[in-house]
């Protein structure tokens, strides 16, 4: 909604685009369903925490897919990125436990970057996010596409 997560996104996006050999496909969570899920090889969350938790958008994908993926997805590799107001833990937390069920396989610890945005006016307003973190995204995108390719994942 103020563009923190969707830059994150198109960074990882980019990342991984750097891979050839690598199909790669950037839904937003109300694209997304079973379908996508059950086709790809791994998977890059990329969401913002709301209220301390999963945004509804990135709540309402797992919603759908939970069920139509459950078992189907057994040890494919996932990372995440959770772009925060102030803490990010419990969105993260409660993310984790959903890859979990689908007995997904975490590649690298999950990132949280936080916009320390506490106000009404500085949590409505546009994200800026830092090149630090821009850069982290894209690494991820880029490892998560290479093991991919290389078929380590």
């Amino acid at each position: 909604m103020t563009g923190g997560s969707e830059a994150l996104a198109q960074a990882a996006h980019e990342g991984a685009r750097r891979v050839q050999g690598v199909d790669i496909l950037m839904l937003h969570a109300a694209e997304a369903g079973p379908e996508h899920m059950l086709v790809a090889d791994g998977y890059l969350l990329v969401f913002p925490e709301n209220l301390a938790a999963i945004s509804g958008g990135m709540k309402s994908f797992f919603d759908r897919c939970y069920y139509p993926c459950l078992g189907a997805l057994n040890g494919r590799p996932y990372a995440m990125i959770v772009c925060a107001g102030s803490d990010g833990r419990n969105a993260v937390a409660q993310a984790e436990r959903i890859a979990t069920g689908w007995r997904l396989r975490q590649i690298v610890p999950s990132a949280i970057v936080c916009t320390h945005a506490q106000t009404q006016e500085a949590i409505l307003a546009p994200k800026t996010i830092d090149l630090a973190h821009l850069s982290t995204a894209a690494e991820m995108g880029e490892q998560i596409a290479t093991g991919l390719q290389m078929g380590i994942y």
